[in-house]
């Protein structure tokens, strides 16, 4: 697989919340470079990114009721029409985890299919498709949850279904850390669940090559990671890459 096909499998991602807008140009200029899928950006940069992006294939990703997923969804409703008209073209929303974990699923599904809905019409309006992604947070979730998740995000009328914020904190009963990103197993489980008929994105903890192809093999096909400059940079394209078919 070529660089230039690999690139256009990352979302090019910058949340970090003392991010600055030196920054933020950077990785528009990098994602620019290698014509990555799109930069993930928080809102309040969304502009500043359409602005250096416009004459770009690059797409304008943002995150919605990020990270905790605990918002309202009229609030997320609001957050999502905003950004789309500052220029985003894919929103990436964290669902009521909560509920989730409760097992409130027709709730859970609710607050995706209002996001969705206002996604859709808003960029229809701009003439425009709007990608929905729904992060689950699998890393706080059971493999029951995390299915029924998925069920609720594909009948609610998502794009894809994500793993994870990459700024969750789960702990053992020791209390000591636990891995808060993408796991292999999560990715087979989502795109077991959900088909040929959604996207599943791989976010946190995707730092090297291997771990992205581990991914894409899993079933991913999109992948958001902080590392896409490194990853490409330092691509081996003689690597073989077994993707699955759905």
């Amino acid at each position: 697989m070529t660089k230039e096909e690999v690139a256009k499998y990352i979302d090019h991602t910058l949340l970090a919340p003392q991010a600055g807008i030196g920054e933020i140009i950077l990785l528009c200029q990098e994602a620019k470079r290698y014509h990555f899928a799109s930069v993930c950006v928080n809102p309040v940069y969304v502009s500043a990114a359409a602005n250096e992006l416009k004459d770009s294939d690059v797409k304008i990703c943002t995150v919605v009721g990020f990270p905790l997923g605990a918002t309202t969804t009229k609030d997320k409703i609001n957050e999502a029409k905003n950004a789309i008209a500052n220029g985003a073209d894919e929103i990436d929303m964290v669902i009521n985890i909560g509920a989730a974990k409760d097992g409130r699923f027709s709730e859970v599904g609710t607050d995706i299919l209002g996001v969705v809905k206002a996604c859709k019409t808003a960029g229809k309006k701009l003439d425009k498709n709007i990608i929905v992604k729904t992060i689950l947070e699998t890393c706080l979730l059971d493999e029951n949850t995390i299915v029924n998740c998925c069920l609720v995000a594909k009948k609610a009328g998502a794009d894809f279904v994500k793993t994870s914020t990459g700024f969750a904190n789960p702990k053992g009963i020791d209390g000591m850390p636990l891995p808060n990103g993408a796991s292999e197993s999560h990715v087979k489980l989502m795109r077991k669940t959900v088909g040929s008929d959604m996207g599943v994105k791989a976010s946190g903890g995707i730092r090297s090559a291997r771990t992205l192809i581990t991914m894409l093999e899993a079933g991913a096909n999109r992948i958001g990671t902080s590392s896409g400059t490194k990853i490409i940079e330092n691509w081996d394209e003689t690597k073989q890459i077994h993707l699955p078919e759905f």
